[in-house]
């Protein structure tokens, strides 16, 4: 490669005593895996700079699966998260690098991702709302159509106050049974416009972005699900549930 490309770290882990196997989102080459020869040496430059939530330059070379870094700059300081936004940004990480196929480029879904994170670093309120917006976005990149304005029986607008359950590859059908698939018009056109005015919708959402990445995901657990169980204190009864779980 030639020319510079923006990036930021999905995920690294150290390869032989000084040099890392990163896991990239790149905008133009999606995800990429590069060896960082001598980047935790103590004098590599690049020690700091390659982190999650750092806006990157990079380049690189080679024709294998796993490319060699050959230089990177950082663009700015490392997006602030802490605490519960750091584990959605981690969670985030965790879905790029689990569901996206390797050198497959998204390029308008790496400025969802920038969004998103800039979106957690900058929230005062619940992160769940950025989550989901990313978590649709992400779906209907790869090409996980679903028409939320249509019953997908009778070709009818959806009604707001008529209940609609899931059918995969199907769509949404007017039914009256209530379960886990079923969601009200009200909610699925908060999903289609991907604006949630309450708490009903935004629940609606969660459940429904859940059915669909299974499928991506397979029945393994996401480890950022299981890190943020295991040190992020209990919340109290009137606290929102955890964006991640």
């Amino acid at each position: 490669m030639e020319g510079w490309q923006r990036a930021f770290v999905l995920h690294g882990r150290p390869y032989s005593e000084t040099s890392l196997l990163l896991d990239l989102f790149t905008e133009s080459h999606g995800r990429l895996r590069v060896l960082a020869k001598g980047a935790r040496s103590k004098r590599s430059q690049l020690k700091g700079a390659l982190q999650p939530f750092t806006p990157l330059l990079i380049r690189w070379g080679g024709r294998g699966e796993v490319k060699t870094l050959r230089s990177a700059e950082a663009v700015s300081l490392a997006l602030p998260l802490s605490g519960i936004t750091l584990y959605c940004g981690l969670y985030v990480n965790e879905l790029l690098a689990r569901v996206l196929q390797h050198e497959t480029a998204f390029p308008e879904l790496f400025f969802d991702y920038l969004h998103c994170i800039q979106t957690l670093a900058a929230a005062s309120g619940s992160p769940e709302p950025a989550l989901r917006r990313f978590e649709l976005a992400m779906l209907g990149h790869l090409g996980y159509g679903v028409d939320f304005l249509h019953c997908a029986g009778s070709g009818d607008e959806v009604s707001d106050e008529m209940t609609y359950s899931y059918r995969e590859e199907k769509g949404f059908i007017a039914s009256m049974v209530v379960n886990n698939r079923s969601f009200t018009g009200r909610q699925l056109r908060a999903l289609y416009e991907r604006e949630f005015p309450d708490a009903d919708c935004l629940r609606a959402a969660k459940r429904f972005t859940r059915i669909a990445l299974k499928p991506y995901l397979g029945g393994k657990p996401l480890k950022s699900q299981e890190l943020f169980r295991q040190f992020v204190p209990k919340k109290r009864a009137d606290t929102p549930p955890p964006a991640t779980e």
